[in-house]
């Protein structure tokens, strides 16, 4: 976990500095598959099911908010 932790941490970093934005997207993406991972495993370790019942309904929000985000930037967001 702790492993996740530090690789959590380099993505949030990839994240801040990511010269484009589909770079930035991709970190995010990147970190809420780590985040879905951690409470996964995490749940698992401390057997409790809860967890993993989160882990499941956060991974299909972190699913949508990539779609709409990349949906929105491909459209132009506000400008259009």
């Amino acid at each position: 976990m702790l492993l996740l932790v530090a690789a959590m941490f380099i993505t949030l970093i990839r994240m801040i500095i990511g010269p484009t934005i589909w770079e930035r997207l991709l970190a995010f993406n990147l970190f809420s598959a780590k985040i879905l991972l951690l409470l996964s495993v995490h749940g698992v370790y401390k057997q409790k099911l809860i967890l993993l019942d989160i882990a499941f309904t956060y991974g299909i929000i972190g699913f949508l908010t990539i779609t709409l985000l990349s949906r929105l930037i491909l459209s132009g967001g506000r400008e259009k």
